[in-house]
């Protein structure tokens, strides 16, 4: 059984997203206010987390942010905001994906599915193959999820990992944002919403913070590559 923190401070959403939820198997466990969702999180584990935005004490972009920084469990993000600018906000800081209000029950379930789904097929991947993969002095090890820089880990999201392997494996080719978006969302690339810009975006500054080097290049009007320095 899947287990979902749901973070709403309005409890008839909250109610009405648990009694549906916990009717289709999963272990639901709610929490109402910022600082209690991160002490939540920080002394559980869960499957996913569904998370407002707006939350007394402490906001949903600070937990977010906080939890990108241990663990890579799934975030769907729940808000009445509909501009641009915050959903590409919310995909900065490692949501996997974002659910305008009002919502229809159903279409938070198959969305939950799907990124669950997403999540279970990213750590199958990561595990497979080599021990460990090696452009310039990053390491990737696969099976251990995790990447090093002179014996330092460097923390990336799950969508930052991902691209971050599947560049390294073909270090000399250069990747179209289908290519990328079609590989790690596993799904088809039908046109240009910005994501692909935001995820290699963060990747590419954590890599410069840790190694003082550009590991990936944008080769103009067809996509991005790894150099090796």
């Amino acid at each position: 059984m899947k287990r979902v923190l749901i973070v709403e401070d309005n409890k008839d959403i909250s109610s009405m997203l648990e009694d549906f939820l916990s009717g289709h198997d999963y272990e639901v466990e709610c929490a109402y206010e910022g600082r209690s969702a991160s002490l939540c999180i920080s002394n559980k584990e869960y499957d996913i987390i569904l998370m407002d935005l707006m939350l007394p004490h402490k906001s949903g972009d600070s937990i977010i942010r906080e939890l990108r920084e241990h663990s890579d469990t799934p975030v769907i993000c729940l808000s009445a905001k509909s501009g641009m600018d915050t959903r590409l906000e919310v995909l900065r800081m490692g949501a996997d994906d974002y659910i305008l209000k009002p919502f229809d029950l159903n279409e938070v379930l198959v969305r939950l599915e799907v990124v669950l789904r997403r999540s279970a097929k990213a750590k199958n991947e990561m595990g497979d193959g080599c021990d460990m993969i090696a452009v310039g002095d990053i390491i990737f090890f696969p099976r251990e999820n995790r990447v090093e820089y002179e014996e330092k880990n460097i923390p990336l999201t799950s969508k930052e990992l991902q691209i971050l392997k599947l560049m390294m494996e073909q270090p000399t080719k250069t990747f179209t944002k289908a290519n990328l978006y079609e590989s790690v969302w596993n799904d088809t690339y039908y046109y240009e919403d910005n994501t692909i810009n935001v995820h290699v975006s963060n990747l590419r500054s954590k890599l410069k913070k840790a190694t003082g080097n550009d590991y990936i290049e944008t080769v103009w009007g067809i996509g991005y590559r790894m150099r090796e320095n």
